[in-house]
């Protein structure tokens, strides 16, 4: 009798044993690293359960997809699958990326854009990095009403958006990113900054199209004051800008690295060679730095410049034409000893 009292209880603790080994396992295996690398899942409108195991295979390991597939079925995670980005850190475990993505738990995207010159190349590094499709971004930076619901014009549009680094959502619409670019352009012109503008003359677009071509003249942020307040005296004077950046632009050809008398001759509002005053708007999308060389203008009485002839990226400048045209044969006399065309 005895004997089977323990044999009993011998049976009882092997399988109290056994389940607690069980629990420990699932335990162990919920925690166990998905991957042993940093990863993302995309979940598009469009995406289905059978695409989002597809990506998870591509880095997680056979036990981890098997508890994934498991998870979605106790929960029935198919029926409400979320759109967004879901971030998997080195370390993130099976349970902690289902729970975000069966909650809609989306991981931030830290939206990144600078050196931008047109509409197009903006569309593109808008859409690699948010759930923005490139072709509609151009059209719709391109479509009138489109640019008048943000004050602006599919000319002076490049003007909203002030490169930073953002936090926001991987499948934000374009209606909500655009009002996000609003609120940030409405925090950047300050009190300050639209004093300033009020002092130099033009208005917080106009500045932006100038900065556009200051920061096109010079990768030399010490020079861009100066060069800003060249072209001012320009401006005020009636004086046509004659920024070869515009010509650039207005070929579509950023890579000349000299301008001929072909390229004036060009037809389009951009040429401020033909054109007197400032083009339609920037033609580059402008940085805070930029902007406020001009809003920091330098005070002096050059109208001429040209780069110099060492190729350092400054400029040589001058008072008078006579001034001006010897720079201008130092650097060209440079050109054709270099045979740059």
């Amino acid at each position: 009798m005895k004997s089977k009292i323990i044999s009993k209880r011998l049976i009882v603790r092997i399988v109290v044993a056994l389940v607690l080994i069980g629990f420990v396992k699932i335990y162990l295996i919920f925690l166990h690293p998905i991957s042993n690398e940093k990863f993302s899942i995309y979940v598009r409108p469009t995406t289905t359960y059978t695409d989002i195991k597809a990506q998870l295979s591509e880095h997680a390991d056979l036990s981890s997809r098997f508890f994934f597939s498991a998870l979605s079925t106790v929960f029935g995670y198919e029926k409400v699958i979320h759109i967004g980005k879901y971030e998997a850190k080195k370390g993130t475990s099976v349970w902690s990326l289902f729970q975000k993505m069966y909650r809609g738990r989306q991981t931030p995207v830290r939206l990144t854009f600078n050196n931008i010159r047109t509409k197009e190349q903006l569309a593109g590094r808008l859409s690699q990095q948010l759930m923005l499709d490139s072709i509609t971004l151009i059209h719709a930076f391109k479509n009138t009403d489109s640019c008048a619901r943000m004050g602006f014009s599919p000319s002076t549009i490049p003007s909203l958006f002030i490169p930073d680094t953002y936090e926001m959502y991987w499948d934000i619409s374009y209606e909500k990113f655009l009002r996000k670019m609003k609120n940030v352009y409405d925090k950047f012109w300050t009190s300050e900054r639209l004093e300033k503008a009020k002092l130099v003359g033009l208005t917080p677009i106009e500045i932006s199209t100038l900065a556009s071509i200051v920061e096109e003249e010079s990768n030399s942020a010490e020079e861009r004051p100066a060069i800003a307040g060249l072209y001012l005296n320009r401006y005020r004077i009636g004086m046509p800008l004659q920024a070869d950046p515009t010509i650039k632009f207005a070929v579509n050809d950023f890579s000349l690295r000299r301008i001929l008398f072909e390229h004036l001759k060009v037809n389009s509002p951009y040429n401020t060679y033909k054109n007197i005053g400032l083009p339609p708007g920037p033609i580059r999308v402008p940085s805070p730095a930029g902007i406020d060389a001009v809003l920091n203008y330098q005070k002096h009485d050059y109208l001429y410049m040209c780069a110099n002839y060492d190729f350092s990226g400054r400029h040589a400048f001058a008072r008078t034409m006579k001034e001006h045209h010897q720079n201008a044969q130092k650097y060209r006399n440079e050109l054709d000893k270099r045979k740059i065309k």
